[in-house]
């Protein structure tokens, strides 16, 4: 068995760059161009008119906006289905990084099929958008596993926050030049029966291949320094592992259960995660259409140049939020800054609610949850690793967080776009995040005093 040196700093960048490579899938494909791009193929013809909201989906009329949150919740559907049984399957081999690369490429491939998503044909477009989502957070569980592998408790937080910043700029230098190709090169247009017709958004399909030759390019370096061997197996039958990553997820079920202070810190991650998670896959598809940017054709422009704009400003902001998160919790401790945060997202969604129509609104919207984002989701992981008991079983442990937060995804996706399919507009369901995000914060609140290894005491 390999002893891994924790707080190397070659290790530690190496981790911290598969951040750099795979985030661009959750900025360029679920928050920045795809979503834009998914909403004018969907409501537009190839005249550039307008035709409207609703689509057809295996023979039934949805609104463009709940399709999408539908689909990704079936996405990550599968990963809890599939994730304890992979995670067996590793434990056996005892080579994590094996599948750390498989859901890789299986994600970026699938990013580059997007090239050829159509809105004729919105049910098999969509299979490239489902594994490319299984690839992105099948691979977070064997990433994320190894945090407390390579980092001590002390920089955990660090090193967590180190590659969410990683994350935040990778990505965002490539939506930067998403952005340059496809204001750069000119539109294709042909003239059919006297009327001058373009194909739309044909330059940002290349968006769509860039990303994926991102992601799997800069992986390879994350590759050749991750340790791969962490541990032998240990007496596992071949004909059982297909059922021991459930098993082990019951176990670690059971541990939580007798845990206190993990429990309930899970529990109220599982409620405040659940928004901060759907904030992120309908933020843009929300502005779209309940912010007003304006009528025609210039409006249209106005709309999808402002919100690329908005996604980078939260991407930039976030790298500031991470890094202030991190320096916030080594002096008030882990909770208490969660606990701020979660107010922080409170605000933004009640502002939201009861306030944000114009772009300006939008805008302020943008800077607010840059800062929280990179923040809340780097201190959850790290308070996590650090609350974890003494254990071997990482990979188990991080298999059972990766599914609690997903069922909490599914959860809140769906419930958005329920609400939104029941009342015919988002603004209502914004009311569902403000529940979620109260819920995790009287959780945490009741763990305002606990002690977390690692944290300094507070004279």
């Amino acid at each position: 068995m390999n002893v891994i040196q924790k707080d190397d700093p070659k290790i530690i960048k190496a981790w911290t760059f598969y951040d750099w490579a795979n985030s661009v899938f959750p900025l360029v494909i679920t928050s920045a161009i795809f979503p834009n791009f998914y909403d004018y193929v969907t409501t537009h013809d190839e005249a550039k008119n307008f035709v409207g909201h609703s689509v057809n989906f295996f023979g039934r009329s949805f609104e463009n906006q709940n399709i999408y949150s539908f689909v990704y919740a079936f996405a990550l559907s599968i990963v809890v289905l599939i994730a304890p049984i992979l995670s067996g399957i590793a434990d056996y081999l005892g080579n994590k990084k094996r599948f750390l690369q498989f859901f890789c490429y299986l994600g970026s491939i699938s990013c580059m099929c997007l090239y050829f998503f159509s809105g004729q044909h919105l049910e098999l477009s969509f299979i490239p958008f489902i594994t490319a989502t299984i690839g992105f957070w099948g691979s977070l569980v064997y990433y994320n596993s190894y945090l407390p592998e390579i980092a001590s408790i002390e920089n955990q937080d660090k090193v967590s926050a180190r590659g969410f910043s990683m994350g935040y700029f990778g990505s965002s230098l490539l939506l930067i030049i998403c952005l340059v190709g496809i204001m750069v090169f000119k539109y294709e247009e042909n003239v059919v029966d006297g009327v001058k017709v373009t194909s739309g958004f044909f330059k940002v399909k290349y968006s769509f291949l860039l990303t994926g030759l991102w992601w799997i390019g800069f992986a390879q370096y994350a590759f050749r320094r991750l340790p791969s061997r962490s541990h032998d197996h240990k007496g596992i039958e071949r004909n059982r592992i297909f059922l021991k990553g459930f098993r082990e997820l019951n176990g670690v079920f059971k541990q939580v259960r007798n845990i206190p202070d993990l429990k309930r810190f899970l529990s109220g991650y599982f409620f405040y995660n659940m928004g901060v998670q759907t904030v992120m896959v309908v933020a843009v598809l929300f502005a779209r259409n309940e912010i007003y940017w304006g009528e025609g054709e210039a409006g249209e422009k106005a709309k999808t140049t402002s919100l690329i704009i908005s996604i980078l400003i939260i991407q930039f902001v976030g790298i500031a939020g991470s890094i202030a998160f991190s320096r916030l919790s080594s002096r008030i401790g882990n909770i208490k800054s969660l606990m701020g945060a979660v107010l922080i997202w409170i605000f933004i969604c009640v502002f939201t609610y009861a306030k944000a129509t114009l772009p300006v609104h939008f805008y302020i919207v943008a800077f607010l949850v840059g800062f929280v984002m990179g923040g809340i989701q780097a201190l959850s992981r790290s308070t996590y690793s650090k609350l974890l008991p003494e254990t071997d079983d990482h990979a188990s442990f991080f298999s059972f967080y990766d599914v609690m937060e997903k069922l909490g995804m599914i959860i809140g996706t769906v419930t958005f776009g329920l609400i939104s399919e029941i009342v015919g507009g988002m603004r209502p369901s914004i009311l569902s995040l403000i529940t979620f995000f109260i819920l995790g914060f009287l959780i945490l609140f009741s763990m305002r005093n606990i002690s977390i290894k690692g944290e300094k005491k507070l004279s």
